[in-house]
This record gives structure tokens, C-alpha cells and sequence, in this order.
């Protein structure tokens, strides 16, 4: 796990400071919010990267980038900036995999809550 000045990362509040990041994104709202947990649940990190590429393009782009963000910082910052490679990446280590949906999954949900309390 990375850390900056020998300082442990609080993953719960940076799963809620990207909840926030997803929320504000422009176009966000809940609907979206739901089918990305669902298809991450049920299919996990790389389809929901393509699932959000494919029904919501015009959000993809910041969606991606600020996941990946997080997940650069809890596995380095050798992890790939690309969504789908950091996906392909993850997959080769199965504890990596299941703790970063954990991650995304914990995020989602943060933003969830964000968007309910800007009452979008």
C-alpha cells in the first residue's frame, strides 16, 4: 500500500472524498450511480468501466479518471492511469481485485449519499 511521508492512507475517507469527486461530476445523478454498483457487483471493475464508457460517455472520462486516482494511490504510482489496464492489472492478483471493488464499491455508495444530500 502506498504511502506518503510514512503516513497510512484513511481508505474510508478517500472512498468518501471520491464519493464526493463522483457526485459533482457534471451529469452525475443517481440512476447513474446505481447501475455502475450493480454492474461492479455483479460483473466487476472492468465492466463497469465499459458499462459506464458504453451508456454514459459523456461522464466516463471523469468517472475513470477519479477511480483510478484512488486505486493509484493504494497500489502505487506504477498502477496504470487507464481504466481498463489498471482493470487488467488488478485481475492478476485476486486479494487486489475483490479489495479494489471493495474500494469502488464503498465509493459508490459515498456518492450516493453526496447526491442525496445536494438533493439531486
Amino acid at each position: 500500500m502506498n504511502q506518503q511521508a510514512n503516513q497510512p492512507i484513511n481508505l474510508d475517507i478517500r472512498c468518501a472524498e471520491l464519493g464526493r469527486k463522483l457526485a459533482d461530476i457534471e451529469g452525475m445523478d443517481e440512476k447513474v450511480l446505481n447501475e455502475a454498483l450493480a454492474v461492479l457487483e455483479d460483473q466487476g471493475i472492468y465492466a463497469m468501466f465499459l458499462y459506464i464508457q458504453a451508456r454514459h460517455g459523456e461522464i466516463a472520462g471523469p468517472f475513470k479518471g477519479q477511480c483510478v486516482h484512488l486505486l493509484q494511490d493504494v497500489f502505487g504510482d506504477t498502477f496504470p492511469r487507464e481504466a481498463l489496464k489498471a482493470a487488467k492489472q488488478l485481475a492478476d492478483d485476486l486479494d487486489n481485485l475483490l479489495f479494489a471493488r471493495d474500494l469502488l464499491r464503498n465509493a459508490l455508495s459515498y456518492a450516493r449519499y453526496h447526491l442525496k444530500a445536494k438533493g439531486s
